[in-house]
């Protein structure tokens, strides 16, 4: 297929043998705990991807990273879902230094994550049901130099594997929420078995327990609430971000699938057409994202925009994936095991917030003019 073909070339500019290593190694293989797939990504550099080259890192663009990230998911999909919480936790930190101001430390963790290959896992509220993804999942408790930190995070991807976990955290007596980066080294912090299920259990998203973690303060940022509602739109950057990545992810898994059935030349042309279409209206959805992101373009219209566009890039997954299987037939499900977990797996979007019931009177309203909101619990 020529866009996914698209997509692993541009994989193979920006981290130069990534692709070809995990195509090596058999799909179901990397999709086991264990599997070697993060250690090659940090191999070919993929920790870096967007951060700015001028702060060590490859500066990915978010078009370029969706196709990055539709690449990588068509042949190890745990690694791609577990980096996607990498480059949207480093993306977030990144917005979240530009848009306050901040100077010296944040930068300087930035080029650390780049220069040494460091894995970035996601503290956010990601897998809560209709809460905000950079809302506090823990409590930050002043301390002399720095903060006592509290709370749990589950599922959390790459929860073996990670050297920092990025977290937004409440503080007792202050509206304003504190990010974080907590070393995975730092004492009191604990990994606890969560993922019960084989699909996408490559990517480690197990149960990560703080018990009184010490962070120090020059690891920590407040997010001040301010005239020019900053939180808020940082709020919007990392979430358009995170619905971009993961989107693409299952987008990869279905591509997969659907490249399955162009190969296996069992159907029409206009069968063939008709898949192709479908999915490549979901790529051009996301290219129409990255766009904005590209233009800075995060106000709530955009935010809208994406929910949209992710919620229909999940059914157009879906429906494609439902017409791949019953294409390739019981004897491909039966004899490719491959088959019948792409299918499944790329169904696993649905279960990333925001929950369709939960924005649906919302994004009625945004359409008729009004402001689009995500509910929170």
């Amino acid at each position: 297929m020529r866009t996914l073909d698209e997509a692993r070339d541009a994989c193979e500019r920006h981290a130069p043998g990534l692709y070809s290593a995990l195509a090596d190694i058999p799909l179901l293989e990397l999709e086991q705990p264990g599997n070697p797939g993060l250690e090659l990504f940090r191999k070919f550099g993929g920790p870096g991807l967007v951060i700015p080259r001028a702060y060590g890192g490859r500066g990915v663009d978010p078009l370029d990273a969706v196709r990055v990230v539709r690449a990588v998911a068509s042949v190890a999909p745990s690694l791609a879902v577990a980096t996607t919480m990498h480059h949207f936790s480093v993306a977030t930190l990144f917005a979240l230094a530009g848009s306050l101001r901040a100077v010296g430390t944040e930068w300087a963790i930035l080029e650390g994550i780049a220069d040494q290959n460091l894995l970035v896992s996601s503290g956010f509220a990601e897998g809560r049901p209709g809460q905000g993804i950079l809302a506090p999942t823990m409590t930050a408790t002043p301390a002399e130099r720095g903060y006592r930190v509290t709370g749990a995070k589950r599922p959390c991807s790459m929860a073996s594997s990670m050297d920092l976990l990025s977290a937004s955290a409440a503080v007792p007596g202050r509206a304003e929420p504190v990010l974080l980066l907590i070393p995975a080294a730092a004492e009191g912090i604990s990994v606890h078995p969560f993922w019960a299920t084989t699909i996408l259990a490559g990517a480690e998203s197990d149960e990560v327990r703080l018990d009184d973690v010490f962070v120090d303060e020059r690891l920590a940022v407040t997010a001040a609430v301010d005239d020019s509602g900053a939180v808020d739109e940082l709020q919007t950057v990392g979430f358009m971000w995170f619905e971009l990545l993961i989107s693409a992810c299952y987008l990869g898994m279905a591509s997969a699938l659907v490249e399955r059935v162009f190969r296996a030349g069992r159907t029409s042309r206009d069968m063939l057409s008709s898949l192709g279409i479908r999915l490549e209206t979901a790529a051009l959805l996301l290219d129409a994202v990255a766009h904005l992101l590209l233009a800075n373009r995060t106000d709530n219209p955009a935010l809208a925009q994406t929910v949209i566009a992710r919620f229909a890039v999940q059914d157009a997954i879906g429906e494609v994936a439902g017409r791949a299987m019953e294409i390739l037939g019981g004897t491909a499900f039966i004899t490719a095991p491959e088959v019948a977990y792409l299918a499944t797996a790329s169904r696993c979007l649905a279960f990333h917030p925001p929950a369709r019931q939960s924005c649906g009177d919302s994004i009625a309203e945004s359409l008729s003019g009004g402001t689009f909101r995500i509910d929170r619990e």
